[in-house]
């Protein structure tokens, strides 16, 4: 009689994330990021860098001192607007570590990408 020892399955951020809907790049100004915002009535967009990595996700919170509409507004480039930014989950990262990682970060949701640091989704916990 042989018997065989059983992994526990461990859930990954991989089986819980999200595609991301809306993305855009670095190089967006805050007035247009707002605009996305508000006529999607998304709360979030994915950030992406020139050579396509993810580079952070931006919130209405990020984008609030940017409400006044002014010239500033018009020439500020997302990449130059503080949020957060790496490290992010992977797909392989048990979801528990990951939703410590987050609470201790203050995050409600975080980019998920792959091994060349390209975004796949986005965990929420």
């Amino acid at each position: 009689m042989t018997t065989t020892l059983e992994r526990p399955v461990t859930t990954t951020v991989g089986d819980l994330m999200k595609y991301p809907e809306l993305q855009i790049s670095d190089d967006v100004t805050a007035d247009i990021a707002m605009d996305i915002l508000q006529s999607s009535g998304a709360d979030h967009l994915l950030v992406r860098a020139d050579d396509g990595r993810c580079a952070g996700l931006l919130t209405r919170l990020h984008l609030a001192p940017f409400q006044a509409r002014s010239w500033y507004t018009e020439r500020t480039a997302v990449r130059d607007i503080v949020l957060d930014r790496a490290p992010f989950a992977t797909a392989d990262m048990p979801a528990a570590n990951a939703a410590t990682a987050m609470r201790s970060r203050g995050l409600d949701r975080w980019p998920v990408v792959d091994h060349d640091g390209h975004a796949i989704g986005l965990f929420s916990c």
